[in-house]
């Protein structure tokens, strides 16, 4: 059997998208998988010992219509026998289309019901602590698979020789990697999932106050500015503490980094997701549009903790649609100021 998963866009989702392959190998320990992806992603299901094969989208096919063509015959090339669209959009209906596979499924939308054979409707309660993200996904198991795990957990697979690289490099950068180290995720993907910048300077202050840790900013060279405007927010004691040119130069670089923290703490997105997966404990504060029951993912209130504004202001959200809320994120924003995230926070750190 040769089946096609295809997951394209975010890094988080794609890791998250990873655990399919886990339980279909253990299902059909000789089946072939490939997985369909955007290049800029790899790195994060890099060394995945249950994919076979990847297939990258890559910018220049997302911009040529000829390329996007030549893509889709090479699909079409596979002869797969199934099909797990979990992306759901036009490009990847096409694919799934293209794919000539018997066996296609995907999530329910009022257009689907004409590309795949079977079609399953997202859950909107989680029935565990893995979240929505995950259980949603693992109900598209259901024609493959007799043997779905209720939960489980996206993996990162870095090898010996990276782990070692990065406790070098920390330790050439005076780290002492026998104090807490906090990886503090400055910046969301975007400033509607980026919590205010003077806003998270206070948290960072709160860290160093309450831990007299060690401090790393994750951000790429193109954000230098942004976070350099964090770390200017922070008091000057605070500073001291922060390593702001210790930062992974790539993504492979930044999750052999984080292996060795203590914690991640800050903006919803990507980077939370890849710290659960190499089993660092998480605090994470989420936007007030994103919906928290789908990536609050394995959630203990020890070692991973969030905080939403839904959960301190309820009132805000009544009878309002995500829509809505992110058509007014940063009003929302101005009414999450530190003081609603500090309690929890000083809870979290307690344990180190």
């Amino acid at each position: 059997m040769k089946i096609l998963i295809i997951q394209q866009k975010m890094i988080g989702d794609v890791l998250t998208t990873s655990i399919l392959f886990e339980v279909l190998k253990a299902e059909h320990p000789d089946a072939e998988l490939h997985y369909v992806i955007n290049s800029h992603t790899f790195p994060v299901v890099e060394n995945n010992p249950f994919i076979d094969k990847f297939s990258f989208v890559t910018p220049e096919i997302e911009q040529s219509k000829t390329k996007f063509l030549s893509f889709l015959k090479s699909i079409k090339n596979e002869k797969y026998d199934a099909v797990i669209d979990v992306y759901s959009k036009f490009s990847s209906n096409l694919m799934t289309k293209f794919s000539g596979a018997k066996i296609k499924i995907s999530k329910k939308k009022w257009y689907t019901s004409h590309y795949y054979t079977h079609v399953f409707k997202e859950a909107k309660t989680p029935k565990t602590n893995a979240g929505l993200a995950i259980e949603n996904r693992l109900q598209l198991l259901q024609p493959l698979c007799d043997n779905i795990p209720k939960k489980i957990k996206p993996k990162v697979y870095l090898t010996p020789q990276e782990i070692e690289n990065s406790k070098q490099f920390l330790i050439d950068s005076n780290i002492n990697l026998s104090k807490p180290l906090f990886m503090i995720s400055v910046l969301g993907s975007g400033d509607n999932k980026t919590y205010p910048l003077p806003h998270m300077a206070d948290l960072i202050d709160l860290i160093v106050n309450e831990t007299n840790g060690q401090i790393l900013f994750n951000y790429i060279p193109k954000q230098i500015h942004e976070a350099k405007t964090v770390y200017n927010f922070c008091k000057s004691e605070t500073k001291k503490h922060i390593h702001f040119d210790v930062f992974g130069k790539d993504l492979r670089n930044f999750l052999s980094i984080t292996h060795h923290c203590t914690a991640l703490i800050g903006n919803e997105g990507g980077a939370v997701n890849m710290a659960k997966a190499l089993n660092i404990p998480t605090f994470t504060v989420f936007s007030p549009w994103i919906l928290k029951e789908a990536w609050n993912m394995f959630e203990n209130e020890t070692t991973n903790i969030s905080i939403h504004l839904k959960d301190v202001k309820p009132e805000l959200y009544k009878d309002k649609s995500i829509k809505e809320m992110k058509g007014e994120v940063f009003n929302l924003y101005k009414e999450f100021p530190p003081e609603l995230i500090f309690p929890k926070l000083k809870e979290f750190l307690k344990q180190f």
